[in-house]
C-alpha cells in the first residue's frame, strides 16, 4: 500500500516539473514503491511531450494524466486525489522544490493522530531565505488585525488555524477528510484555495492542523515580481469565496483596502530606508483605487 501520493498540477511548466520531481526523488526518506507521484496537465500547449520526458526519466511508477480541458487549479489537484491511493496526499506546485528529507515524518504525524487532518511546513525564498507567506490569515477577520497577525506569527513561527491557512503551494492532508469535505471547491477556477479549505476542513469538525517550522520547501516566489492583474485576480477569487461562506462582499473589500493600506505603509518605509525597488508600492498605489471602485459598486 502507498503511504503518500503527491499531487502536482502544471499548465505549460516545463521549466519547473523536472527540477520539482527531481527534488521529491532526491529527498524521498520513505521507500519509493511507498511513494505515489501524479502529475495532472491542465491542457498545456504540449503535454505528451512533457509526459514522455517524464516517463523517460522516472520510468512508468509516475501517473501522468491529461485534462482535455483547463478547469481550473481545484479542478487539476481533483481529478489527481482522485487517482490517489495513499491515506496521505501532498498538494504541491511545479515550483516548490523540496530541499531535506520530509515525508517520514508527516505521514508517521498522520498515522500516529487520527484527528489530524492538514500538516504544513515553513516556506523559503533560497535555501538560506526564509519566505514570509508560509501561511496566510483570513480575509474574514479585519484587515489591519490580520496583517498584524500574520506579521506577528510569522516571526514567532505561531501557527493559530482558527484565523490562518496553511500555504496552498505545498500541504499535506488526510484524504479521507478532504474527501468528506468536498475536496477544492472547483467553481473558482484559482486563487485562495488555502482558507476555504481550512475553513470548510474546521466547519466539518476537523481542526486539528499542523505547521511545523523545522520542515522546509522552497516555493521560486523570489522570481515573481508585483503584478496588479495578479492582484485583481485575487480579490476577485476571495470576493466570491468568501460570500459562498456568507461573508459579505462589502466586509470583504473593506478587510482588504486596510490590509493594503499597510503594505503601502511598510513599503513606503522600507523606501526611505534605502529600498531602491519600488514595484511592489507602485503596484499597491494603483492597486488601492481599484478596491475602492469595487467597494462602490456594492450596495
Amino acid at each position: 500500500m502507498k503511504q503518500l501520493s503527491i499531487i502536482i498540477v502544471t499548465y505549460n511548466s516545463e521549466e519547473d516539473i523536472y527540477d520539482c520531481v527531481d527534488s521529491i526523488v532526491a529527498y524521498s526518506d520513505i521507500p519509493l514503491p511507498d511513494l505515489e507521484i501524479i502529475v495532472v496537465d491542465n491542457n498545456s500547449r504540449d503535454a505528451k511531450t512533457m509526459f514522455a520526458k517524464l516517463h523517460e526519466l522516472y520510468g512508468e511508477d509516475i501517473i501522468t494524466i491529461n485534462n482535455t480541458h483547463n478547469g481550473g487549479y481545484g479542478q487539476g489537484n481533483n481529478a489527481g486525489i482522485r487517482k490517489a491511493t495513499a491515506p496521505v496526499v501532498l498538494i504541491m506546485n511545479p515550483d516548490v522544490r523540496l530541499m531535506e528529507p520530509v515525508f517520514n515524518t508527516v505521514v508517521e504525524s498522520f498515522k500516529n493522530d487520527s484527528k489530524l487532518c492538514m500538516y504544513g511546513m515553513k516556506q523559503m525564498q533560497t535555501p538560506a531565505k526564509p519566505s514570509k507567506s508560509s501561511f496566510v490569515c483570513s480575509f474574514m477577520l479585519n484587515g489591519y488585525v490580520s496583517t498584524i497577525l500574520t506579521a506577528f506569527c510569522t516571526r514567532l513561527e505561531w501557527y493559530m488555524p482558527r484565523y490562518l491557512s496553511l500555504h496552498g503551494s505545498c500541504f499535506f492532508a488526510r484524504k479521507s477528510y478532504f474527501e468528506k469535505i468536498g475536496l477544492f471547491d472547483e467553481s473558482v477556477f484559482m486563487y485562495g484555495e488555502e482558507d476555504d479549505i481550512r475553513y470548510r476542513f474546521r466547519k466539518m469538525g476537523y481542526k486539528k492542523m499542523v505547521y511545523n517550522h523545522k520542515l522546509h520547501y522552497i516555493h521560486k516566489t523570489k522570481e515573481r515580481e508585483p503584478d496588479l492583474a495578479y492582484e485583481v485576480k485575487i480579490t476577485d477569487a476571495i470576493i466570491l469565496r468568501n460570500e459562498k461562506k456568507g461573508y459579505p462582499a462589502k466586509k470583504t473589500i473593506k478587510n482588504m483596502i486596510r490590509n493594503t493600506n499597510l503594505r503601502i505603509l511598510r513599503e513606503s518605509i522600507r523606501i526611505r530606508l534605502g529600498k531602491k525597488d519600488t514595484r511592489l508600492y507602485d503596484v499597491l498605489k494603483k492597486y488601492k483605487p481599484i478596491l475602492q471602485q469595487y467597494l462602490a459598486r456594492q450596495k
